[in-house]
């Protein structure tokens, strides 16, 4: 069964090069798979061939880990699950279940990807997909929090790309990953390192937490003032056609300029790796601003792209991929072709537009149930509802709203330069640079 796990056959010589080549420690180095606990199963990839469809995935039962789990920072994303039933389970995929404290890594899609089950979170088991892999530690040998540290470093996560493009094959597979080479220092370091790391992303995540509390805040405000429209003055207010006097309903295609984005050549170095902020649908976040972005851009690339240098609070939505991610440009920054930007006509200002568009998507989501909304074009604009209050309502919802934009710019700066200082800082742990 575990033969068959693995799906993979023997690495080359020049693969296992470059396995060995992740990091110059000096610490012994050892196989991935010398770390995991000597259980059944302890370190396996998803389940082979049909054994599991989306014709098995329902509303309740066994949650199934998939991508769109692991981009939340250490941890998988408790939402957006599928199940399958515990009998589809026994019968089929007893042996590709995680627990939590594993660890799960990403196997094809978005390479690089890992996050550890939490031990808070909704289950005592899950599936793994057949896009993911997962290791149960063994936790007399390897702390899992160090395991993460290693596998989510730069210089990790490019060799891993390096490897799937030098062997032609667009994902990994379980055989790399036993075959992994990893220094590893006594286990009291381990903890250390991670312990020194883990500080960084507690404020970050504790700082999103509060995002998360304002926003909900100022949605909340723009329900209670648009939407169930008890607004200021909502009292001596005549209701025509379902809308306050004075007050229109249009769509968004009407109330803001949709401009699009571009790609230089990727070919051409002179356009890469410059000052200039690359927005991509992977740069999307769960808040209100896109903090840094995975791609950035020379003059001289943006000159040769199709992207604008749009401005803060310019408003990018996502086209492709991950479908009606909305955020606000913490900075000036260009953009891809799949998404679209986003700017408002008078008297429209970006804080109402935001908050609009946020609320005008879910409800387009909410009556697309059963349509496919893999994708969005400039004529979708036109589906996704708007309301056009008076300037003087406009106006008091934008004072209300401007502090809580504020506080959201601040904690994201903080993310930012906290991100930044953990991403210095995790190579030098790793490497021995800094002494524990």
């Amino acid at each position: 069964m575990e033969e068959e796990q693995s799906r993979g056959s023997a690495t080359s010589f020049e693969d296992q090069e470059i396995l060995r080549g992740a990091g110059g420690m000096s610490w012994p180095r050892k196989k991935l798979e010398l770390l995991a606990a000597d259980e059944p199963y302890s370190f396996v990839g998803g389940p082979f061939g049909s054994k599991l469809t989306s014709r098995d995935y329902s509303d309740q039962g066994i949650p199934v880990i998939r991508g769109s789990n692991l981009n939340n920072g250490r941890f998988l994303d408790m939402n957006e699950f599928v199940y399958v039933s515990d009998s589809k389970v026994r019968k089929d995929l007893s042996g590709n279940l995680a627990k939590p404290g594993d660890l799960v890594f990403t196997q094809r899609g978005t390479l690089g990807q890992v996050a550890i089950i939490p031990k808070e979170g909704i289950s005592d088991r899950y599936v793994v997909s057949q896009s993911q892999m997962k290791l149960t530690v063994d936790d007399t040998k390897a702390d899992q929090f160090f395991l993460y540290y290693y596998f989510s470093s730069r210089e990790v996560i490019d060799r891993i790309t390096n490897f799937t493009s030098s062997s032609g094959v667009p994902h990994i597979n379980l055989t790399v990953l036993r075959n992994f080479e990893i220094p590893v220092p006594p286990l009291e370091i381990q903890k250390s390192i991670a312990s020194i790391l883990s500080a960084y992303d507690d404020l970050i995540e504790n700082n999103r937490r509060r995002i998360q509390l304002l926003e909900q805040a100022a949605r909340l405000l723009y329900r209670e003032w648009f939407v169930h429209l008890r607004f200021p003055g909502h009292e001596h207010v005549r209701i025509m056609d379902g809308v306050p006097e004075g007050w229109e309903r249009k769509t968004a295609f009407d109330e803001m300029d949709i401009l699009s984005g571009g790609t230089p050549k990727t070919g051409v170095p002179d356009y890469w790796n410059g000052d200039i902020p690359f927005f991509t649908p992977k740069d999307s976040m769960d808040y209100a601003y896109a903090l840094a972005t995975e791609k950035r851009l020379t003059e001289e690339g943006l000159r040769n792209c199709n992207s604008k240098l749009y401005p803060k609070d310019t408003i990018f939505i996502t086209a492709r991929g991950t479908v009606g991610k909305i955020n606000l440009a913490q900075t000036a920054m260009a953009m891809n072709q799949s998404c679209y930007a986003l700017i408002g006509k008078p008297p429209l200002n970006q804080y109402y537009l935001y908050f609009a568009l946020v609320d005008g998507v879910e409800q387009f989501r909410s009556r697309a149930v059963g349509a496919v909304f893999d994708a969005i074009i400039r004529e979708t604009f036109n589906q996704i509802p708007f309301i056009v209050p008076d300037d003087k309502i406009i106006q008091s919802f934008t004072e209300h709203v401007v502090p809580i934009i504020k506080q959201i710019d601040v904690l994201s700066t903080e993310i930012r330069m906290l991100t930044q200082a953990r991403d210095l800082l995790l190579p030098r742990l790793m490497n021995g640079e800094i002494k524990i």
